[in-house]
C-alpha cells in the first residue's frame, strides 16, 4: 500500500470512527508519521471469518474497535432479517448479547446492541459481564435469532474478538457463517439509535437474574447425584481460579449452592482486562494455575479448577501421590474421565438412552472411541471446532442422525454435559469434575487412579501440540506456503516411522502413498486440515487456526500397556512424540 493509499484510508476512518479514543489514535500516529505502524493498521481489513471477529484493540480498519463492530453488527442484522423475513415484518426479531471482561467489551458489546436495535431487532443485553456458555443458554431460553459474544477467549491482554450465534444458540456454520461475511463485506450504511431511545422502544432490555438463576438450576439439574455432594462436600476443599475472567459468579454459585468449600483466588478473582497476574489467561498454560496451584498446596486442596476469561474452556490439577506437588490434567485426560463417569453414571442409573454416543474433533485424542467403547457407545467425529459438535447435537435433536449424544468435548479443554447449551461449558465442567471426584473418593481412588485403571483398559494415549505464530502482512502467506508444501509434498515418514494414509479435509479426500490410485471421499464438510496417519496408528494433524496467526500441528499416539506396565508405555509414548516433534518443527522451520 503506498503512502497516499494509507493516508486515505486512515483519514476516511477517522471520520467514520465515533470512539474518541480510537479516534485519537490514528490521528497521533497520522501526526508523527509512524507509517509501519499506520500499516499494520490498514494494510487489511479484520476479516469477519466463519467465527467471527478477533484482533488487537486499538483503531483502524485492521483491529477491533467500535467501528469494526458496528459494521460487523449491521452485516448480521442485514443476513437476520433476510433469514427470518416473515418475523422482521412482525417486528419480531430478537438478539442476546453477552461480553466478558476485557477491555472495551462493555463498550463493543452496547454498541453492537444499539445497532441491532436500530433494525428493529430486540436486543437482550446482560447488565455486566457473563460467561460464554450462559450466553447460548440465553439465546435458546429466549428463543432469540441470533447472539453475541463479545470475547477474544484466552487471547492475551491486547486482544478482543466477537462471536456471532445463530438460534440454536451455537455459532454459526455454513449456509449462515459464509451469508454473514457476505454482508459485513457489503456494508455502505450503519443504522443507528441512542440507548435511551432503544430502551424507551422496548428494543433494548438490560437482563441479569432471569438468566442468572435458571442456568444455575439447569447446571444443577444434569448432577447424576447432588445428594451424595451435599452429604459428602466437607471432604473435598477446592481451589478456584477464574482468571480475571467471567467464571466466579457461577462457579462459586453453583458449587456453593451444593455445600462444597470453593477457595477463589483472591488476585484472580475480579474481572480486570489486563490479566495482570497471568501472560495467558488459558488454563491450557501451566503458568496460568501456578497462583492457584499455590493456594491449593497451602491448603492441602483435594482439586485446582480453572475457567478462562469467558468461562467456556476449563482445566484442572489434581494432588499427586506423594511430594505435595499437583499434576496438571490436560484436556483429552479430563474428556477420557468425564465420558467414563457419565457413560457409566447413565448406565448406573439405567438412563443409557438409545444408541448412546459422545461427540469429538478429528485432532482429540482416539482414547474417547475407546471408553465409550467400554460402554456400548459410538465417538462421533467431527470438524475442530465446538461449534462442529454443536451441529451434531443438532442434527442428533432433529432426528437426522440416529445416536442420543449424551457428551462432547475437544483437546482444547472444551466440555458440555447438556443440551440447553450449545458451546462448550465450563461452568457445567467444574460442577461434573467436582462430583465425579467426590465419587471415586467414596470408591477409595482418586481421579488419577482411575486415569490409570482407564489407561489399563484402552491402553496409553498420550498428546503433544506444536504452535508457531506468524504475524503481520506476510503470516498469512506463510502459513498457506506451508500447508501447501505438506500436500504437494507431503512426508513420507514422521518421527522414523512411515506415513500409511493422508487425509486431506480440504479435498475431502483420503489417499495411500503406497497405492496412489486407492482414494476414498469423507463425509465432512471442508476445512484446511491435513492429517497422517502413521504405520503405528499414529494421527498426526496440521491446520492453521481459524482465530489466531499461527499454525497448529497435533500429534496422538498410542502405546499398549503390557508385560513392562504403564511407566513402560508412557516411555514409548514419549520417545514417539519427541521424535515426531523435532520433524514438525523442521516443516515450519522453527
Amino acid at each position: 500500500m503506498d503512502r497516499d493509499t494509507l493516508i486515505k484510508q486512515a483519514k476516511d476512518y477517522i471520520e467514520k470512527e465515533k470512539n474518541v479514543h480510537f479516534k485519537t489514535e490514528i490521528e497521533k500516529l497520522l501526526a508523527a508519521g509512524n507509517w509501519d505502524e499506520l500499516l499494520d493498521r490498514f494494510y487489511c481489513k479484520l476479516e469477519f471469518g466463519t467465527g467471527g471477529l478477533r484482533g488487537i484493540i486499538g483503531g483502524g480498519y485492521n483491529r477491533m474497535n467500535t467501528l469494526v463492530v458496528s459494521a460487523a453488527t449491521q452485516g448480521l442484522a442485514n443476513y437476520v432479517i433476510k433469514a427470518f423475513p416473515e418475523k422482521a415484518r412482525a417486528g419480531a426479531l430478537s438478539a442476546v448479547i453477552a461480553f466478558d471482561s476485557r477491555h472495551f467489551s462493555a463498550e463493543f458489546a452496547e454498541a453492537a446492541a444499539l445497532i441491532l436495535a436500530a433494525n428493529g431487532i430486540k436486543t437482550y443485553l446482560f447488565s455486566a459481564l457473563r460467561p460464554t456458555p450462559e450466553l447460548s443458554y440465553a439465546i435458546r431460553r429466549l428463543k432469540a435469532d441470533t447472539g453475541i459474544v463479545v470475547t477474544a477467549s484466552h487471547n492475551p491482554a491486547q486482544y478482543n474478538g466477537y462471536k456471532a450465534y445463530w438460534n440454536d444458540g451455537s455459532q454459526v456454520i455454513a449456509p449462515h457463517d459464509t451469508g454473514i461475511i457476505d454482508e459485513v463485506n457489503a456494508v455502505t450504511v450503519i443504522k443507528e439509535i441512542d440507548r435511551q431511545t432503544a430502551l424507551d422502544k422496548g428494543l433494548l432490555k438490560i437482563i441479569d437474574k432471569e438468566i442468572d438463576e435458571p442456568f444455575e438450576d439447569m447446571i444443577r439439574s444434569h448432577l447424576f447425584r447432588p445428594g451424595m455432594i451435599r452429604r459428602d462436600a466437607d471432604k473435598v476443599k477446592i481451589v478456584y481460579t477464574p482468571l480475571h475472567g467471567t467464571g466466579a459468579l457461577h462457579v462459586e454459585g453453583v458449587l456453593g449452592s451444593l455445600g462444597l468449600k470453593v477457595l477463589t483466588v483472591p488476585e484472580q478473582r475480579e474481572g480486570n482486562g489486563d490479566f495482570p497476574t497471568v501472560a495467558f489467561p488459558n488454563p491450557e498454560e501451566a503458568a496460568a494455575l501456578k497462583m492457584a496451584i499455590d493456594l491449593g498446596k497451602k491448603e492441602n486442596a483435594g482439586l485446582v479448577m480453572a475457567t478462562d476469561p469467558d468461562a467456556d474452556r476449563f482445566g484442572i490439577a489434581l494432588p499427586a501421590k506423594s511430594g505435595g506437588d499437583f499434576v496438571l490434567v490436560t484436556g483429552n485426560q479430563l474428556g477420557a474421565l468425564l465420558a467414563d463417569y457419565i457413560f457409566l453414571s447413565l448406565k448406573e442409573f439405567n438412563k443409557t438412552p438409545e444408541n448412546p454416543a459422545m461427540v469429538n474433533t478429528i485432532v482429540t485424542t482416539g482414547m474417547h472411541a475407546k471408553v465409550a467403547a467400554l460402554y456400548n457407545a459410538e465417538c462421533i467425529e467431527c470438524l475442530t471446532g465446538f461449534k462442529w459438535i454443536a451441529d451434531v447435537m443438532r442434527r442428533s435433536e432433529a432426528g437426522e442422525i440416529k445416536n442420543s449424544i449424551v457428551f462432547g468435548c475437544e483437546e482444547s479443554y472444551g466440555y458440555l454435559i447438556e443440551n440447553e447449551v450449545r458451546d462448550k461449558d465450563g461452568i457445567s465442567a467444574a460442577a461434573i469434575t467436582a462430583e465425579m471426584l467426590i465419587y471415586w473418593q467414596n470408591q477409595g481412588k482418586s481421579l488419577l487412579d482411575r486415569l490409570n485403571e482407564l489407561y489399563e483398559k484402552c491402553g496409553f494415549w498420550q498428546e503433544m501440540g506444536v504452535s508457531k505464530y506468524f504475524e503481520g502482512p506476510e503470516g498469512q502467506k506463510t502459513m498457506d506456503a506451508i500447508m501447501e508444501r505438506c500436500r504437494e509434498n507431503p512426508p513420507a515418514e514422521l518421527g522414523g516411522v512411515k506415513v500409511e494414509k493422508i487425509r486431506d479435509i480440504e479435498k475431502l479426500e483420503t489417499t495411500y502413498p503406497d497405492d496412489p490410485k486407492r482414494r476414498e471421499k469423507i463425509d465432512l464438510p471442508k476445512s484446511n486440515v491435513l492429517q497422517f496417519r502413521l504405520a503405528d496408528g499414529t494421527l498426526v494433524s496440521a491446520r492453521p487456526s481459524g482465530t489466531e496467526p499461527k499454525i497448529k500441528f497435533y500429534a496422538s499416539c498410542h502405546a499398549a500397556v503390557g508385560q513392562g506396565g504403564l511407566d513402560a508405555a508412557k516411555a514409548e509414548a514419549q520417545k514417539k512424540l519427541d521424535a515426531i516433534k523435532s520433524d514438525i518443527k523442521k516443516m515450519i522451520g522453527d
